[in-house]
């Protein structure tokens, strides 16, 4: 091996025990407390300060200072944030992204505390611990994953920390102190956060930006290993910092050359891309929950105030104005996490690399340097860059298709990060760019003014999509995916849409951005920036379109009057303890509030919905000659035909206002049909070779034990699930290939076991969802006639949050009926319901037969399906025995 070679094998060395430092106690949080710490960099940068401090300002001895940093303050930082921050969020029942949200906001605070302590600057003077040698940074990394595996594997704790990784709420039945061991989970991998930061601080530089991101990018590491295996992380991290340090004796000549090199010093970044967008992802949950000012109307005082507050720096001026002229822009840059995350749910934590595209792309076009386009003049420069930043939303929208939760998350900040690393930071791309302003508006005055209108037009344009068909699809896409999906939205292209609209917000926010202060600064859109704009827009309320608004007038106002950080620090307090205090817009008057913690599908509080009076067939020749009658509340009151009644009504009433008759739907004669489902995962069959028939006007039952494979047979049907074997056939067709949704737009609508509604929108908002994706979706009368039939036109106008759980059934029953299918499969639609209502659930289905409907019912209550069934299918091992 020559002599460069071996040197730059330590070098890598050297790196990779860092990187391997940072995995290891990335997953020891992560078993323990199922919690993605993103501030393990923060902490280590904080640690890092805090022993330069002591050695450097303080003249301790070195071996003393470390001790104390690493097994008293860095240990401690862990213990505070699991009791202050953590701890309360497991108690409530948060789940992984909102935690994830908390985490974020430790980051940011961190971040903006260190910068408000110790300045921005770089410090070069950082003690060096271990020296020089990298072998003795190897055995650091080898003897703290040796004992690490030993505990874990041996040991009474190790057994315990399994046992709560496998199930938490199983083990503490069983005894386990969960709360001991996330404590102890805590303060290990902020011992590890500690010790990568003091490891690394004399060889990088040690600022509160540079060295947390650092620390960020080398989180690949930890998803390599699927958050499980140190070995894999310890060996990931060693192979990746070798290779990178390889990688520097390479230097071609040409176009290649700044794209080597800017792989050699970024490899690990190449790795957390690849990974994040190719691997599977970390854990399957939903996206960002739905937060209790979902839905919230501003009151208009509040628009009032805010106008005010805007228009005010027109009577500023110097450098007051010339910081002004940052807030509107920055505000139609946060405005696309409105989009993004308050409408759609999903996590963006890339916007900055978009608006940083967007800026620098206009800069690139009014400059002449964009590849394959003349120069441009300032506005048309803007409008094309926002047209070319559009499509790049699919970097981000492509990944959210099948991912959730930690794993987009990860996979939107490695976007962010490689944007930065690769474009902004390489001077291939940047070097001598300025930006100017258009002609005749070199005034800052006149530049606001501009703003402000872009500002007015971007906020009516994102009012607009909020309140129309594509709004509720994404309301309904963030608050329950799998039942936005059964509604018949189009989950994968409304998910595209949503990233590739923030994109272009983001963009046309960042050119107006770039063009205010006429520069194009790559630190004002590094990924850090994305965090806090995301915890920014998150505190605030991110379904509001007042939360962008005052997010950016805080953001620029802060850091102009009290210094660099302190937006941070104020930003990262709140979102730290999100758990303990809520969004800032559902203070607002009239905001529907909501439990904390509870998920988007997760059950609502009990508000029940007073039964209006029933009716009588006397009644319906006096009420023709006015406005619909309100039909009875489905309870045990009412009559058996009052379905059918209230459907004719329906029907006689639009008829008399003129209304051409809905034109008859071709159903199918032969039904849905299962052939030969064979389900297979992990090695057990949870089917085997079952053929079923769901007939058209007959109502077809499944029952038997848990476990027999009802709900796995019901899920193929559905599109929920696809079969390892065998056909789903529709009069014929074979559809097995087809989505949940493509099936509902077939005809094929379902409810579900659990409660599927959509809880920030109105009980008539989730029922016209159903009408405007489902089969037919241009009967203006479907979403009328399927309230009345399930007697909802009461309680229309009111949040699904707050009705009862059989309230709940008849809304979801409503919602699959809105598309007008042919075939209806309901899984369990009595569970919640008491006697009466489940009587009348079951007239409701018999007239629904009647009418032709072909229904399915996987249901326990065996007196329920003694009542409707015409059809009685026993399954047991995943067959149909009789």
């Amino acid at each position: 091996m020559s002599s460069l070679t071996y040197e730059l094998v330590l070098a890598g060395l050297a790196v990779g025990s860092a990187a391997a430092l940072t995995g290891i106690g990335l997953i020891v949080t992560y078993r323990a407390t199922g919690v993605l710490n993103l501030a393990h960099g923060a902490i280590a940068m904080v640690c890092a300060y805090i022993l330069r401090n002591l050695v450097v300002e303080w003249g301790w001895p070195l071996p003393l200072a470390a001790c104390v940093t690493l097994l008293v303050v860095a240990p401690g930082i862990g213990l505070a944030l699991d009791r202050a921050v953590f701890r309360p969020a497991a108690v409530l029942g948060l789940d992984p992204a909102r935690t994830l949200v908390a985490s974020i906001g430790v980051f940011v605070l961190l971040v903006g505390g260190a910068a408000l302590v110790w300045g921005g600057g770089a410090r070069a003077d950082a003690p060096v611990l271990l020296g020089d040698d990298p072998w003795a940074q190897l055995a650091t990394v080898l003897l703290v994953g040796g004992a690490v595996g030993a505990v874990t594997r041996w040991t009474r704790p190790g057994r315990e920390l399994r046992a709560v990784v496998d199930n938490r709420e199983l083990a503490v039945l069983g005894g386990i102190d969960a709360d001991r061991l996330s404590a102890a989970g805590w303060a290990f991998g902020s011992f590890t956060a500690g010790l990568t930061g003091v490891l690394l601080a004399p060889y990088v530089r040690l600022d509160p930006y540079g060295l947390p991101l650092l620390v960020v990018e080398v989180i690949v590491v930890a998803v390599a290993a699927r958050m499980r295996s140190l070995p894999v992380a310890v060996g990931t991290a060693l192979v990746i910092g070798v290779a990178q340090a390889q990688l520097t004796r390479f230097h071609p000549e040409g176009w290649a050359g700044p794209l080597v090199q800017a792989v050699a010093t970024n490899l690990f970044v190449v790795a957390l891309l690849v990974a994040a967008l190719v691997l599977p992802g970390v854990g399957a949950r939903d996206a960002l929950p739905r937060t209790s000012t979902a839905g919230t109307r501003v009151p208009a005082g509040l628009w009032v105030a805010a106008g005010v507050l805007y228009l005010l720096p027109l009577g500023f001026a110097g450098s007051d104005l010339r910081t002004a002229v940052q807030v509107p822009a920055l505000a139609v840059v946060l405005l696309s996490l409105v989009v993004v995350t308050g409408r759609g749910g999903q996590i963006s934590l890339g916007q900055a690399a978009y608006a940083g595209l967007g800026a620098l792309f206009t800069a690139l076009l009014a400059a002449g340097r964009f590849p394959g386009l003349p120069g441009l003049a300032e506005p048309a420069a803007l409008a094309v860059a926002v047209a070319l930043v559009a499509p790049l939303g699919l970097l981000t929208g492509w990944p959210a298709i099948r991912r959730h939760g930690l794993a987009l998350a990860l996979a939107t900040l490695a976007v962010g990060v490689a944007v930065s690393r690769f474009v902004f930071a390489q001077p291939y791309a940047t070097a001598g760019l300025s930006l100017s302003r258009p002609a005749g508006l070199a005034s800052d005055r006149a530049y606001y003014a501009v703003e402000l209108a872009v500002l007015a037009c971007a906020l009516l344009a994102v009012g607009a999509l909020r309140r129309g068909r594509t709004g509720r699809a994404l309301a309904a896409l963030r608050d329950h995916e799998a039942g936005a999906e059964a509604a018949g939205v189009r989950v994968p292209a409304l998910k595209v849409l949503a990233f590739v609209a923030g994109a272009a917000l983001a963009a046309l926010g960042g050119g107006l951005l770039g063009m205010g202060v006429q520069a194009f600064d790559p630190a004002a859109y590094d990924p850090l920036r994305g965090l806090l704009w995301f915890a920014a827009v998150v505190v605030l309320g991110a379904d509001s379109l007042l939360a962008p608004l005052a997010a950016a007038a805080l953001l620029v106002g802060l850091d102009a009057g009290a210094g660099g950080g302190a937006a941070a620090a104020v930003i990262g307090l709140l979102a730290a303890f999100t758990a303990r205090v809520p969004p800032l817009a559902s203070l607002l008057p009239g905001a529907a509030r909501t439990p904390r913690g509870k998920a988007p599908h997760g059950r609502p509080p009990v508000v029940p919905a007073a039964p209006a009076p029933a009716a009588t067939a006397g009644d319906a020749p006096r009420r023709l000659a006015g406005p619909p009658p309100e039909p009875p509340a489905l309870t045990g009151t009412t009559t058996s035909t009052w379905p059918l009644r209230a459907a004719a009504r329906a029907r006689r009433h639009r008829t008399a206002a003129g209304a051409p008759p809905r034109p008859p739907a071709p159903a199918p004669t032969h039904g849905l049909e299962a052939q030969r489902l064979t389900l297979s995962h992990a090695g057990f069959t949870a089917l085997d070779r079952v053929d079923l028939l769901v007939a058209p006007g007959r109502v077809t039952a499944l029952v038997g034990p848990n476990g027999a494979g009802k709900s796995s047979l019901f899920h193929c049907l559905a599109g929920t699930a696809r079969p390892t074997t065998g056909r789903v056939r529709l009069d014929g067709a074979d559809i097995t290939a087809r989505p949940a949704s493509a099936r509902t737009r077939l005809g094929i609508a379902r409810t579900f076991q659990e409660l599927a509604v959509f809880p920030s929108l109105t009980v008539e908002e989730n029922v016209r969802v159903g009408g405007e994706q489902g089969r037919v979706r241009d009967d203006p009368y479907a979403v009328e006639r399927a309230l009345r039939l399930l007697g909802l036109t009461g309680v229309r106008h009111l949040p699904a949050a707050g009705l009862s759980t059989g309230a709940l059934r008849r809304v979801e029953v409503a919602r699959a009926l809105a598309g007008q299918p042919h075939t209806l499969l309901l899984d369990e639609p009595a569970a919640g319901l008491d006697a009466a209502e489940a009587a009348a659930l079951a007239r409701v289905l018999r007239a629904l037969s009647a009418d032709g409907t072909a229904v399915l019912v996987v249901e326990h209550d065996l007196d329920l399906v003694a009542d409707i069934a015409d059809t009685v299918h026993v399954m047991e091992a995943g067959r149909i025995v009789s």
